[in-house]
């Protein structure tokens, strides 16, 4: 990690509009950000989960990022920086701390190939083995790693990270996603004719609004008709399944290893726990959470918490477990 002063710290959450209140010195420096019983005399440290109150009072951190009602637990040698959430901030603080920022050296590999009908716009980075196919838009400080087929039919907007090993054919991804090693996105989904097992042929694409993250080895299937779409600023885990038009939407959050079916719609702001399995042709409304290795078999209004298989509200799957283990 490099160095930084707490002006730069002051900045950079003044410039996303986190309020901060703290008596510490504008030239003050530290040398990372680190747990609270890991950080060192020169190193900041920060506090947002309740289950560690306790170690707050063994912090050697010089400062730490704390809510106001919390800020009494540290001990003298440590001083608060006082924010409303500490989470929130300590993102902003990996971000200005880190040193391994990935983005485009605007070298093209003399390795890769590139399909002369495809179109390649300013500092992009290609490396080793990768191939461009055809029809094929790529945008300007995008990255991509070996390995990586790119197309046909394919629009790539600025900014965006490729990583190693990726397959992305028939989509549009917008600025600022990123695609982690082993991904495919775009490929001919799961079809056929129950009786004959005749192949439906998939002619859509993938659409993946700005500022996503696609775990490694996610599966995103193309459409058969018209878009998958994923909306903007979600993020997908790894080892997840996202079959043909499945519409999920902003600022969604899905673990590891959920399964979703087709055509099932996933309204904005839904958070779905790891190896949760979601069937097909279903709505999911607003600000849902599904709890990991639940089986979802229905429609789910907005603002619910549903558990267990066939998924239930939370609640009433709590009295059965309980009623289960009494009569045991």
């Amino acid at each position: 990690m490099k160095k930084i002063k707490y002006l730069e710290i002051k900045n950079k959450l003044s410039s996303n509009q986190i309020d901060i209140h703290s008596d510490i010195d504008e030239n003050m420096i530290f040398h990372g950000i680190k747990s609270i019983l890991d950080a060192k005399n020169e190193d900041l440290s920060f506090f947002s989960n309740t289950k560690y109150i306790d170690n707050l009072q063994y912090c050697k951190a010089k400062v730490c990022v704390i809510k106001d009602e919390f800020k009494d637990y540290l001990p003298k040698s440590c001083q608060p920086i006082i924010v409303k959430d500490p989470y929130l901030v300590l993102a902003y603080l990996t971000e200005l701390f880190n040193q391994n920022e990935i983005k485009s050296n605007g070298i093209i590999s003399a390795n890769s190939i590139i399909d002369k009908k495809s179109i390649l716009h300013k500092n992009i980075q290609i490396d080793s083995f990768s191939i461009i196919d055809s029809d094929t838009e790529i945008f300007d400080n995008v990255k991509i790693g070996s390995n990586t087929n790119i197309g046909p039919n394919v629009i790539i907007h600025k900014n965006c990270i490729i990583h190693d090993n990726v397959s992305i054919s028939n989509s549009v991804i917008m600025e600022n996603c990123e695609i982690k090693s082993g991904a495919r996105v775009g490929n001919s989904g799961f079809g056929f004719e129950e009786k004959t097992k005749k192949k439906i042929i998939h002619i859509g694409n993938v659409i993946i609004e700005k500022n996503c993250t696609i775990g490694s080895n996610t599966t995103i299937d193309r459409a058969v008709f018209e878009s998958t779409k994923i909306g903007e600023f979600s993020q997908i885990d790894n080892l997840v399944q996202i079959a043909h038009n499945v519409t999920i939407g902003k600022h969604s959050i899905i673990a590891a290893q959920v399964g979703i079916a087709g055509s099932t719609n996933i309204d904005d702001f839904v958070k779905i726990g790891g190896q949760a399995g979601i069937s097909g042709h279903l709505l999911i409304g607003k600000n849902v959470t599904i709890a990991a290795k639940s089986g979802v078999t229905k429609n789910i209004d907005d603002n619910k918490v549903v558990a267990g298989f066939p998924a239930k509200d939370i609640n009433l799957w709590k009295r059965q477990i309980i009623n289960l283990n009494k009569m045991k």
